[in-house]
């Protein structure tokens, strides 16, 4: 069920007693860029999350499209667990692939080269990569077009839909499936999962997290599973700021 914006609500106090936090990168923690590697990371963002996680007792994970060491590289300081490339890659838990499937190499150089002629960016990952369009929104329609017949011919990967690009990574991975794996470990055991995120990537997350007997909160604009709704990454900062639990600059 999808719930349009009006229709939803702000969330309810982030619990760090209760709650198991699980959280987006890109759109939630920090804003979306013309580019992927022109994100602005907030300066106090690492120790924020390594705060967070201490007073959840480690019942937190980032869950993020981008690669593991990408995403880890962006938070020096934080230390806790994190999962990379849509449930892919992982750090503190068991890795879900021990190894891209055939064909990585072929897959990547025909993105690359896509990119080149059409105009696009083109951003490599660790099991995959991705041809962003937000700089060519007229090329929605081919860029998805070539990924669905790069995927065709390409088995065992699958075409992964984000805001304004067109992603291939192995199939059979999501957020979803990375939750659940996470929800296994006893870090979690006894407590209510809350689930950020602000793309179509996030969706099936969102809607894992109120099956389990918790919520979603959705960052900005659009329909959404999530009953709960926040508008922008600065107010995802001040809804974990005033985390019940939470002893900042201690």
């Amino acid at each position: 069920m999808h719930i349009p914006p009006e229709a939803t609500a702000p969330p309810p106090p982030l619990d760090c007693a209760r709650h198991a936090v699980f959280l987006d990168f890109d759109g939630t923690l920090v804003e979306i860029a013309p580019r992927p590697d022109a994100i602005v990371i907030p300066l106090d963002l690492p120790a924020q999350l390594a705060t967070l996680s201490d007073a959840c007792n480690g019942a937190l994970a980032l869950v993020s499209g981008r690669s593991l060491p990408e995403l880890a590289g962006y938070l020096p300081g934080y230390a806790g667990l994190m999962v990379g490339s849509h449930g892919a890659e992982a750090r503190g838990m068991a890795p879900p692939l021990d190894q891209a499937p055939n064909g990585l190499a072929r897959l990547q150089a025909d993105l690359a080269a896509f990119a080149a002629t059409k105009g696009l960016l083109y951003e490599e990952k660790t099991h995959g990569g991705a041809l962003h369009y937000r700089q060519r929104p007229d090329a929605a329609a081919e860029v998805a077009s070539f990924a669905a017949a790069l995927a065709a011919q390409t088995p065992g990967f699958a075409v992964q839909p984000a805001k304004m690009a067109m992603e291939l990574r192995p199939a059979g991975v999501s957020k979803d499936r990375a939750l659940a794996a996470l929800w296994a470990l006893p870090v979690f055991s006894g407590r209510i999962p809350v689930f950020l995120g602000d793309d179509t990537t996030d969706e099936p997350a969102l809607g894992w997290a109120a099956a389990q007997g918790g919520f979603g909160i959705k960052i900005g604009d659009g329909d959404s599973c999530a009953a709960y709704r926040l508008p922008d990454p600065a107010a995802v900062q001040d809804w974990l700021a005033n985390a019940r639990g939470a002893q900042w600059g201690v």
